[in-house]
């Protein structure tokens, strides 16, 4: 019986049979891609680049936006590849490359997001401490703690996974490498060790959903208080959309990682996939954007100052062309 590492190639689900809906899902997944490209790329930009947005919150908003990009350059680029070029392959080492840097990216965030809430809660409830507990070097541990554990995640379970024995051959139900799909491949009870870490991962993301409601609980409570209604109105506006998509994030990841064998079909393995893996890094930078007027702000000078560049640009490369001497 050969263990995974024996495999040459594994088979990605196709998304469709026919040579027209494999187009239409690779134009669906180049806009989503394309989006969220554009959306945290320009959420990375403005904060870098803006020292009005260099605090606790912003920092943390852009190791976010790094880490949804990463996530999505792991699973839609080579699905639109496969779609396009009408194949299902995935060498041994990309899927093992794949687990790796998927387990990675979305351990890391979800660490992350339970950072965030917490810097919400503080700066909500607890507004006094903030400096305290939130200093420039406690705001850097916090995030390497998430991305270094979200790495010695990744390492246990990409070496937990695919070093099992798989008797049922090499395709899977799902459009990139997915642990549990690798998983239904195993012998029996030769899984069991895999399945045991990612039981203690999930009660981990759920211990992690779980301070992130009771933080936002409290933020609510505090927020109730105040009197000023337009005050408690800017607060729910940006504190829901951020916790439904967190909610999103974390209940699709769990139910795809833990539900039974018996309501596994690949429709639904699919669609919940990507509510976990494609939505969120494509609508987060809308949602963390949307109520912020400071992140808007930044992102529009942005702009302003690119279309100015391109503007004085272009000018000069004209003034060249016509032999206009430039102007000091």
């Amino acid at each position: 019986m050969p263990n995974s590492s024996s495999m040459t190639e594994f088979l990605l689900l196709e998304f469709a049979d026919t040579r027209e809906l494999q187009l239409l899902h690779f134009w669906i997944f180049l806009g989503v891609y394309l989006a969220a490209l554009l959306g945290n790329g320009l959420v990375i930009t403005a904060i870098a680049c803006d020292h009005h947005l260099h605090t606790p919150m912003y920092f943390f908003l852009l190791n976010l936006s790094l880490l949804d990009l990463g996530s999505i350059s792991t699973t839609v680029p080579k699905a639109m590849a496969n779609s396009l070029w009408n194949t299902r392959t995935i060498s041994h080492p990309g899927c093992a490359a794949q687990v790796f840097l998927f387990t990675f990216f979305i351990s890391a965030e979800l660490y992350l997001l339970t950072v965030m809430a917490y810097d919400r809660y503080v700066a909500i409830c607890k507004p006094l401490h903030y400096g305290t507990l939130l200093g420039s070097r406690a705001c850097v541990h916090m995030a390497a703690a998430a991305w270094g554990s979200g790495f010695l995640n990744a390492a246990l379970h990409t070496a937990s996974t695919f070093s099992v024995l798989l008797c049922q051959g090499n395709a899977l139900d799902q459009f990139f490498c997915e642990i549990p799909q690798i998983l239904k491949l195993a012998c029996s009870n030769a899984y069991l060790r895999e399945v045991g870490v990612l039981v203690v991962s999930v009660c981990l993301a759920f211990g992690c959903f779980v301070f992130i409601v009771l933080s936002y609980a409290q933020i609510f409570r505090a927020v109730l208080r105040t009197p000023s209604e337009q005050g408690r109105h800017r607060a729910f506006s940006t504190c829901l959309p951020h916790l439904a998509v967190v909610s999103l994030f974390i209940s699709t990841a769990i139910f795809a990682y833990l539900k039974p064998p018996s309501i596994s079909f690949p429709s639904l393995d699919m669609v919940v996939a990507v509510l976990y893996s494609v939505v969120p890094p494509a609508v987060n930078p809308l949602i963390y954007s949307m109520r912020n007027r400071d992140l808007r702000d930044g992102i529009r000078n942005l702009i302003t100052w690119a279309l100015i560049l391109h503007r004085e640009t272009s000018h000069l490369s004209t003034n060249d062309c016509l032999g206009i001497p430039h102007q000091s």
